[in-house]
């Protein structure tokens, strides 16, 4: 079925980031892989492109447009393409809102123009080494000061850990447990006290930096107190849905295409004197994925369609990122298999798609979390 939610400037749009993606990242793509991160060039070229900070207004650089389709385009083509390691994603659609809703005017006009160039790229450090998606337990503590807050503890995980100008530092600014007294530092680069460890090891996405941080008698400014005091984890729920679907966007498109190339695949490849898409077998798993995909793309487009409308609720939101990425992740093994011992060669895109994908069901909350968060939502 023709999807029927883009116009013709969002494909327009798609046009220019295919051709990106051509030109600026797939010829560089192995180096960073290899290297374990991607040049900062990439970021400079994204932003003359015109392909950071979609949502912030003209006035600071950006695109200006509240249309969350054209970050849904983005995502499709990167997911599409193989190349998570450049996580645009992230920048735009999951820090961005936050700089775009919470930052004052001063700190709009500090941040946003490097924001939407790519001289300054942005993380958010959430996890730690002791909390996975229970933000609740967060321990990473900062201390008023007066002037400024004096911030200590360790994060883990962080996507754009290494690259990362701005860090968006979810602490504890009360002895209080559970989710109150929570609020958002915005951490930058060469702050003393401030560290980095290691670029981790990952099975997949390895062109994607991910790292820990570490903070030590941080002495962050005032002035770099996002949103209000306390209030840090009513904005991370705030914003939690709109990176859920960011998602599930991608892990849909990831699907997709997994499904495309493997049905070419199996129309060349033969086995018994005849191509494999000739085996009954074979076409039943390919109409299986196939409808499962188009399933799954009309729920998916129906939530964003929602979330255009400042409609789509947090269940919503969160049953579209634990379906489309477990769709996702059995979609990328039941393709691997029919590409046999193909698949399990590094050379071919079911591999990468297989090992890159993965972290799809953790990161963002857990498959388990997003099931607790619709449950709570029929249930109470």
């Amino acid at each position: 079925m023709e999807r029927d939610i883009y116009t013709e400037e969002h494909e327009d749009f798609r046009a220019t980031v295919r051709s990106f993606l051509a030109k600026e990242v797939l010829p560089h793509y192995d180096r960073w892989e290899r290297a374990g991160i991607v040049d900062r060039s990439a970021w400079l070229a994204a932003g003359r492109q015109g392909l950071l900070g979609l949502a912030v207004p003209e006035e600071y650089g950006g695109g200006g447009t509240g249309d969350f389709r054209y970050a849904a385009v983005l995502a499709e083509e990167f997911a599409r393409a193989g190349a998570s390691g450049l996580a645009l994603g992230l920048h735009n659609d999951i820090i961005g809102p936050y700089l775009t809703s919470l930052a004052t005017d001063e700190q709009k006009r500090r941040w946003l123009p490097g924001f939407c160039s790519g001289e300054l790229i942005t993380a958010i450090a959430m996890t730690e080494p002791g909390t996975g998606s229970d933000l609740q337990g967060i321990r990473t503590h900062a201390v008023d000061q007066g002037d400024h807050y004096l911030l200590n503890g360790a994060k883990t995980f962080i996507s754009n850990g290494i690259l990362a100008d701005l860090v968006v530092v979810v602490a504890r600014t009360t002895p209080e447990g559970g989710s109150r007294g929570l609020s958002l530092l915005v951490v930058e680069r060469g702050m003393p006290g401030f560290e980095r460890g290691r670029n981790l090891d990952k099975i997949g996405q390895k062109a994607q930096d991910t790292a820990e941080l570490f903070f030590e008698d941080v002495r962050v400014p005032k002035a770099n107190l996002l949103g209000e005091e306390h209030q840090g984890f009513l904005y991370l729920m705030q914003n939690l849905a709109q990176e859920r679907l960011t998602i599930a966007a991608a892990a849909i498109a990831g699907a997709e295409y997994l499904v495309e190339i493997t049905t070419e695949y199996v129309k060349q490849r033969e086995a018994f004197g005849r191509p494999l898409a000739k085996l009954q077998h074979i076409r039943f798993e390919i109409a299986e994925m196939a409808t499962e995909s188009a399933v799954t793309r009309a729920f998916v487009d129906r939530c964003i369609t929602e979330h255009n409308r400042y409609a789509l609720t947090p269940a919503d939101a969160s049953m579209a990122k634990w379906w489309a990425t477990e769709l996702q992740k059995r979609t990328a093994d039941r393709c691997l298999q029919l590409h046999g011992g193909y698949g399990y060669m590094t050379e071919y895109p079911v591999a990468r798609a297989f090992t890159d994908g993965r972290i799809q069901t953790i990161y963002g909350g857990t498959t388990e979390i997003m099931k607790e968060i619709v449950g709570r939502s029929l249930l109470g």
